[in-house]
């Protein structure tokens, strides 16, 4: 990949808080016009890594490259092409949406011509005209997400880091704003997002999943469920709970999740037959249940690779 095509280059880079290791060892390129995800379980390095990437913190060791520049002794000169939304709404909430995004627009140095241009475009793209006066301790979860959006995008950046921004809203604005994201990439942006929801991490171009600070796997997520180190087995139990009492302690099971009455049962790779065996296991543990094959999805590759 040339490197004009890359957004992001990262060389073992690793991030040591004393004694704490919040990074270790991640070497990632990512491609520009994506929507790139970081998927992991709280505490897996998800921020760190993001601030990381922005500039915001220096690694203990290895190289980060952004847009071109080498960071953090580049992140002044990177700082204008780049977004960030944080994970928590970080605007002001005695301030307005309009006096938000102005004080942001100036901030990144934007004329006040082009930045009364630019309040007026976002505030209809986003559904904000409307509240445009509203102080933003008002608004809604969604509104203050549209937002903090536009405020990271005001500036029209090249990459735009997004560190879990639908953590605190509603299934329907969640939606919406992935679509925004999606908006986003079509005009030739690209995008970082970290997340522990599955369908956002299903609906990311190019997915990392990171554990304990460590890069597990990267790629599609098509790419991700086809690599998966194991068998998938669906059990159908009327008692539920017993099937997982009798699964869980054995060392062939290496994942397991109930949906409803079914199991989705992990099973170690090199068994030949898994249905069989979970079959057998159950019937061993006097379980009324029904077994067959299935595909793994992104659940299990995560439950498989953390």
């Amino acid at each position: 990949m040339s490197e004009h095509a890359v957004a992001v280059r990262t060389s073992h880079v690793s991030k040591h808080f004393g004694s704490v290791v919040a990074v270790d060892d991640v070497t990632l390129t990512i491609p520009r016009g994506v929507v790139f995800g970081f998927l992991g379980p709280n505490g897996s390095g998800k921020s760190t890594t993001i601030r990381l990437l922005c500039g915001l913190l220096t690694p203990t060791s290895g190289d980060v490259d952004v847009l071109g520049h080498h960071m953090p002794e580049d992140a002044e000169a990177v700082r204008s092409r780049i977004g960030y939304m944080t994970q928590k709404f970080s605007l002001y909430d005695d301030l307005s949406v309009a006096e938000n995004l102005d004080f942001v627009g100036r901030i990144q140095g934007l004329g006040s011509a082009v930045l009364d241009e630019r309040i007026a475009e976002l505030a209809e793209r986003y559904q904000l005209e409307e509240f445009i006066g509203r102080r933003a301790a008002t608004l809604s979860g969604g509104q203050r997400q549209r937002l903090a959006l536009a405020a990271a995008i005001i500036h029209e950046p090249e990459l735009v880091f997004l560190d879990e921004p639908t953590s605190a809203v509603d299934p329907e604005s969640r939606r919406d704003f992935w679509e925004a994201l999606f908006d986003l990439v079509a005009r030739g942006m690209t995008i970082l997002v970290s997340t522990h929801f599955m369908d956002e991490a299903e609906r990311c171009h190019e997915l990392a999943i990171l554990d304990r600070g460590r890069l597990k796997a990267v790629g599609s997520p098509v790419e991700l469920i086809g690599s998966v180190p194991a068998h998938v087995v669906l059990v159908n139990a009327r008692q539920p709970r017993r099937a997982v009492e009798a699964l869980r302690e054995q060392t062939a099971i290496v994942g397991l999740a109930q949906i409803g009455q079914h199991l989705r049962v992990m099973v170690a790779e090199h068994v030949d037959d898994p249905v069989a065996l979970v079959g057998q296991l159950l019937s061993s543990a006097h379980v009324e249940a029904t077994a067959e094959p299935t595909s793994p999805n992104l659940e299990d590759v995560f439950i498989a690779f953390t």
